[in-house]
């Protein structure tokens, strides 16, 4: 016996048990459910993985300091393999299993991005620190940074037995080039720490944003709380300004040069507080990066000197 879903007469697609034709719009909701269903690609379709038992996969989550898509991002592949084979007090695995790796790419959770497949060759039974040797399946590298998945996580546990999560793994699409979410927000989104800034300061979408607007920006030292208020106008505008910073660390600017570069890129933060088109009078810019020490006490409690 068969269901119907039925979109008009002598169009009817089989659906599942029984006897029912469905008709108008039950039968194209029906329909529209059907075809959703085989559209969905499993992530075991893609990987095509053996001995489903012997595998684990770790959804990799930001802790209260670092975001593990971050380091993606600046292709800091040897400390996220770290949190990937990382041991609290229980062993994450054991000695030949194979691990896959995905770090979230949406606040909600659903989306994950694979950056690893790999063998554990060594348990070096640490714990509090990456505990094992491994060595990378070769075969799926072509997926790392490519292949998007949604998956829901029910359980607390961020480290999952594949046989009982595959099948709930939606491949979602595979990009045709690696994972690159570096778009330009928008001027009032703008927070960059001085590796993000690096990152995308060479990036076609934020130099065109960026070179051709004047404006005040707010540098922001996260570790003490000490800012900078800053003005940028003429050739470049603050893409200008802020590619010098990538290049010297200070760009320029008297106090920041007393500080060191490594300083600098491990805690410096970077900011939009005003934009202006080119062709403003470079007064009111500069009329404006007054404002803003002032109200910010930039020269009492900054790095501002005048």
């Amino acid at each position: 016996s068969r269901w119907y879903a039925d979109r008009g007469v002598g169009d009817c697609l089989p659906f599942q048990a029984g006897h029912l034709v469905v008709y108008g719009f039950a039968g194209r909701v029906l329909r529209m459910l059907m075809q959703e269903h085989l559209n969905k690609i499993a992530l075991k379709e893609i990987l095509k993985l053996k001995d489903l038992k012997n595998v684990k996969i770790r959804f990799v989550v930001p802790d209260s300091e670092t975001d593990p898509l971050d380091l993606f991002k600046n292709d800091d592949q040897g400390t996220l393999l770290k949190w990937q084979y990382h041991n609290s007090k229980k062993k994450a695995f054991r000695e030949g299993q194979v691990t896959i790796g995905f770090v979230r790419i949406d606040q909600s959770g659903d989306r994950w991005l694979l950056f690893h497949v790999g063998k554990v060759t060594r348990d070096l039974d640490r714990r509090g620190e990456a505990g094992y040797e491994w060595e990378v399946l070769e075969e799926y590298r072509k997926y790392f940074g490519r292949l998007i998945i949604k998956f829901k996580n029910s359980s607390q546990n961020m480290i999952r037995w594949a046989d009982t999560v595959l099948d709930e793994c939606e491949v979602l699409e595979i990009l045709p080039h690696v994972f690159d979410h570096d778009i330009f927000p928008g001027y009032d989104r703008v927070n960059l720490s001085w590796q993000e800034l690096k990152r995308v300061i060479s990036k076609e979408g934020w130099k065109a944003a960026l070179e051709n607007q004047n404006g005040v920006y707010l540098i922001t030292d996260s570790k003490t709380g000490k800012m900078y208020v800053g003005a940028a106008y003429g050739e470049s505008g603050i893409w200008g300004r802020w590619q010098s910073y990538i290049e010297t660390g200070h760009g320029g600017n008297v106090e920041l040069k007393n500080l060191d570069p490594d300083y600098i890129r491990q805690n410096f933060r970077y900011s939009i507080l005003d934009i202006f088109k080119s062709t403003i009078d470079e007064k009111l810019v500069r009329e404006r990066e007054s404002w803003w020490k002032s109200v910010l006490l930039t020269r009492e409690f900054g790095f501002n000197g005048n």
